[in-house]
């Protein structure tokens, strides 16, 4: 089949052309003349396209990253353990890793302010060649409730979340939650590839307790890391 493939190319104009002449050949001669350039035209858009988005995606060098929350705005809160605090520390720790690794890194933000979506968002749209990770930690009333998941918008978004979520879960040895789509302000805004991390639940006992360790956010750190290095080489 690879031979035969290999002898006839599908997306020609002389195939295409072929093709539609036998198929339509009801139709006049000028009509089907138009049709197939213009379907012609249209197939290497689209394969230009993809191209480039696959290529941009894989050439970027900064990595903007969004520690979630602040200010005002705790997110996630247990006690005294809170979801602002947890998420810029780890953020912070993604950025040391990152540029060990000779990325360059841009923080949203880098202490404990309130910066609103838009301008989150704002801030890794000035950036071409880039992708956007923003980290946060989860929440909810049903306490068993444990794990990781990192959250995507579109295609890209879905591959880079797929590596970040395999290397986080190694990393950390805890439970499996999965790359699942949202439509989080964020992600659906940003003109990157962008994902949103959830590591873990703060209203989850064990899970709480294993993020007081630094030890721990490390592991996020650099789960978070080594997914964007996979995806990176992939291309």
């Amino acid at each position: 089949m690879a031979e035969r493939n290999a002898d006839f190319p599908l997306f020609t104009e002389k195939n295409l052309y072929i093709f539609l002449k036998i198929s339509i050949f009801p139709y006049s001669f000028n009509f089907l003349t138009f049709f197939m350039k213009s379907l012609f035209r249209l197939l290497t858009l689209v394969a230009m396209f993809g191209f480039s988005a696959t290529a941009g995606a894989a050439n970027f060098r900064t990595v903007v990253i969004d520690p979630g929350h602040g200010g005002h705005d705790n997110g996630g809160q247990w006690g005294k353990v809170y979801e602002k605090h947890l998420a810029l520390d780890t953020a912070v720790r993604l950025e040391a890793t990152l540029k060990r690794m000779g990325y360059q890194t841009v923080m949203t933000r880098r202490s404990d302010y309130f910066i609103s979506l838009p301008q989150r968002v704002s801030t890794g749209n000035k950036y071409k060649n880039a992708i956007f990770v923003s980290i946060h930690y989860n929440y909810t009333w049903k306490e068993n409730v444990s794990g990781l998941e990192t959250f995507y918008y579109n295609r890209e978004g879905q591959r880079l979340a797929q590596y970040v979520q395999s290397c986080l879960v190694r990393q950390t040895r805890t439970v499996d939650r999965r790359a699942k789509f949202a439509r989080f302000y964020v992600l659906r805004n940003s003109k990157l590839p962008a994902i949103l991390v959830e590591g873990g639940f703060v209203s989850n006992e064990k899970e709480r307790n294993r993020m007081k360790s630094g030890y721990f956010r490390e592991s996020i750190a650099r789960g978070i890391a080594e997914g964007i290095q996979r995806y990176r080489r992939a291309g």
